[in-house]
């Protein structure tokens, strides 16, 4: 996607004398409230757990760098991609997965909530950065593939992006970035922190190979210094995969041009065939042994209580919320989607202390 075949903004600007409309918008992105607190957001662990763990700062880091490898080995627009991963997750909540579907449901019956459609309304409603428009006036491109870089389409928002056009090829690399980042750095964070053993992995091809290859490279090392160059592996060999793959699918197809990829639908980006049954393996593992451990379920079960305790005492009175937030309900946006967008945005420390403030009769407030 060239930078000059843009769809524009929905509020003209004047080009910038030394950066293309995507480069803008990747800088936007960086310097977004949204993008600063995502630093203390849940990955697995709740940042409190320990200063190792991923966050969702330092996994849309290491999305944005995957994407940019490949972006660059396949020739694409690799700052229009590198925006796209950026953006990817500013929509999530606090506590991770567990946070989402718990506002999900409090927000069942007010419209929904999920966590595209959400990063889609920061950078077009809740950033405040510009005195002409709400938002940060991205490009049509980089909100196209915030809201449709994954396979979903059945979210309200995507009719407002051609749902009859696939993801552009920058878009959709963006969705197996994602998911190599976080199968590959959930592996590691889960061995690090105890919760998953050599045990748990025993049987996984993709995990056996690139540990035993490790250990041969290098038969003296310490195992921190295994567990690092195996995930390392892992990921390369992932990442190296998706690239072979999707040279060999635009072949196939003879996609040439920004239009052909439009057209290919669901999708043109996938792993091999082989290796898509054993990421659905691994993937498959890390549920049944590291999400689904002990002590990541109780950080899900209290991110629960905190959630919809925090939701409830805002809906019983919503005046309990700081008056600027208050002030933000109107006829096209009301009060539960003020306090929707309002938790949406917290931090996990802010949501525990705001949590305590509501509940604990000692915590000042």
């Amino acid at each position: 996607m060239r930078s000059a075949d843009s769809r524009g903004r929905e509020f003209p600007e004047p080009e910038h004398d030394f950066r293309l409309c995507f480069e803008r918008d990747r800088d936007r992105i960086i310097h977004s409230q949204a993008f600063r607190r995502l630093e203390y957001k849940t990955q697995v662990f709740v940042n409190s757990e320990g200063d190792y763990y991923r966050t969702r700062l330092t996994h849309t880091m290491e999305t944005a760098q995957i994407t940019r490898t490949i972006a660059r080995a396949l020739g694409l627009n690799g700052h229009l991609a590198e925006a796209v991963a950026l953006a990817h997750d500013l929509g999530h909540t606090p506590f991770g997965h567990a946070g989402e579907h718990v506002l999900a449901d409090l927000m069942a019956t007010h419209g929904g909530f999920e966590h595209n459609g959400h990063s889609l309304r920061l950078v077009e409603v809740l950033e405040e950065c510009y005195a002409d428009f709400k938002g940060l006036n991205l490009t049509y491109e980089v909100r196209e593939g915030i809201v449709k870089h994954s396979t979903r389409y059945d979210r309200p928002r995507v009719a407002d992006f051609r749902p009859e056009e696939a993801p552009l090829l920058e878009a959709q690399i963006v969705d197996f970035a994602d998911e190599i980042a976080y199968n590959c750095h959930d592996v590691d964070d889960g061995i690090q922190s105890g919760l998953l053993t050599l045990g748990d992995l025993s049987g996984l091809a993709l995990w056996e190979t690139h540990f035993r290859a490790a250990k041969a490279a290098h038969p003296n090392a310490g195992f921190s210094v295994l567990r690092y160059q195996a995930v390392r592996r892992l990921l390369d060999f992932l990442v190296r995969d998706l690239i072979g793959n999707i040279e060999t699918r635009i072949d196939e197809l003879g996609v040439e041009t920004v239009a052909d990829v439009r057209a290919v639908k669901p999708r043109l980006v996938e792993f091999t065939s082989d290796t898509k049954i054993e990421v659905a393996k691994l993937k498959a593992r890390l549920m049944k042994r590291f999400y689904q451990h002990q002590r990541v379920r109780r950080m899900g079960a209290k991110a629960r209580r905190v959630m919809s305790g925090l939701f409830e005492a805002y809906m019983e009175d919503p005046h309990q919320l700081p008056a600027h937030v208050v002030s933000r309900a109107d006829g096209d946006r009301p009060m539960p989607r003020v306090i929707a967008d309002y938790i949406a945005g917290m931090t996990d420390r802010f949501a525990l202390a705001e949590y305590a403030k509501l509940y604990d009769p000692y915590e000042k407030v």
